[in-house]
């Protein structure tokens, strides 16, 4: 069963309760090189179940949402109470082919994009941490909500990539 956007939004956030959303920002690309640094390419790109996505396909998934996010941060902080237009996963990962894009160069390019919209992040007045978007799905989001979204969503995607590593050296 497909879960509500306000389902999605309480289990994203709980994965960064009691966490510093920037510190947890900060370390994950440097964490995701870290687990995938030995891995090969049939590794990195084997699914751990039908329907689940590889390591490959997170790592995309990872670039193109930090893309997202860099645009929506920009237009909320340029205009508070912006529309914020939603995007579906499952058809990007289709449509811009996760399972065959180059997993290093999809981490490189988040790098590099959350590196940028961290040090924007840095640079905010804190008066504008609370500009918000309305998403299309899941209403207002300020500033701070996004940061935290994001740390949540970092964490999500960890976990499961941990969990990939761990299931493909148990297989070797």
């Amino acid at each position: 069963m497909q879960e509500t956007p306000q389902q999605y939004t309480q289990r994203i956030l709980g994965y960064s309760e009691g966490k510093q959303p920037l510190r947890v920002q900060q370390a994950t690309a440097r964490k995701l090189s870290a687990l995938t640094r030995r891995l090969n390419k049939k590794q990195l790109t084997r699914r751990p179940a039908p329907g689940k996505w590889s390591i490959a396909e997170i790592l995309a998934h990872l670039a193109d949402a930090e893309l997202v996010g860099g645009w929506r941060l920009r237009l909320i902080l340029g205009s508070s109470g912006t529309p914020i237009q939603a995007f579906d996963q499952e058809v990007w990962a289709q449509t811009f082919n996760y399972s065959r894009r180059n997993p290093k160069a999809s981490l490189e390019m988040f790098r590099v994009l959350r590196e940028n919209n961290v040090a924007l992040l840095k640079s905010v007045p804190k008066g504008l941490w609370d500009n918000y978007g309305m998403h299309a799905e899941r209403g207002k989001e300020t500033i701070t909500h996004i940061v935290r979204m994001f740390a949540g969503h970092d964490l999500n995607h960890l976990q499961q990539v941990e969990r990939i590593v761990k299931g493909s050296r148990q297989q070797s």
